[in-house]
């Protein structure tokens, strides 16, 4: 085990690369971006210029922060990549995406998204559930969104499939101006990081 940093110094925020039908996810995603450069708190994203993706990104971006976007390169046009970013890398594949967004960040995000976004945060969560870190992970339910990714969770857990001792770890918010206080109070809670040697065995 090494030392867990003092502080939170890097989030990152996976959400969806549109906008979805409530207007309120937009603003959610700008909210967070605000506060994250507020609190001096670099954002790492996947990259693209689309959507919620661009929203936070450039809404960090404004209030001065730094955005590290990572992005696959087949994903480049689709996902309109960023070029504004404080700092961006474009990788081989998906997997190197994901090693490098899990590397650069302190803690994790989920505003409201599609497949990947759902596959993203569970992936986290499965690491955590097996002890293979302790970064923060929450789940921004805005407008509800969660709601049955959640319920979902709670029936594994009544159906014994989340058993005592395989506890799954995450905080729930319902307004994005509580995310950066969560992750703060879980951080501060949370206990030592796994060595990266331990990680890259996924």
């Amino acid at each position: 085990m090494r030392p867990r940093p003092d502080t939170v110094r890097s989030v990152c925020v996976y959400c969806g690369s549109g906008h979805g039908e409530n207007p309120i996810y937009a603003e959610a995603a700008r909210t967070l971006g605000r506060a994250l450069a507020e609190a001096n708190i670099g954002l790492v994203y996947g990259g693209g210029g689309l959507g919620l993706m661009g929203e936070v990104a450039r809404s960090t971006l404004e209030g001065g922060g730094k955005v590290t976007g990572i992005i696959p390169d087949f994903l480049s046009e689709r996902e309109q990549m960023l070029h504004d970013v404080s700092d961006l890398i474009v990788t081989a594949d998906m997997h190197e995406r994901k090693r490098l967004m899990f590397e650069h960040s302190d803690a994790f995000v989920a505003l409201p998204g599609g497949i990947g976004t759902l596959e993203e945060l569970v992936e986290q969560l499965t690491w955590a559930q097996l002890g293979q870190h302790t970064k923060p992970i929450v789940v921004a339910n805005i407008a509800g969104f969660w709601s049955p990714f959640l319920h979902l969770l709670e029936h594994m857990r009544t159906q014994a499939f989340i058993r005592p001792g395989l506890e799954v770890s995450y905080g729930i918010v319902t307004d994005a101006a509580d995310i950066v206080p969560r992750l703060k109070a879980m951080h501060a809670e949370a206990g030592p990081v796994p060595e990266p040697a331990t990680l890259i065995k996924f």
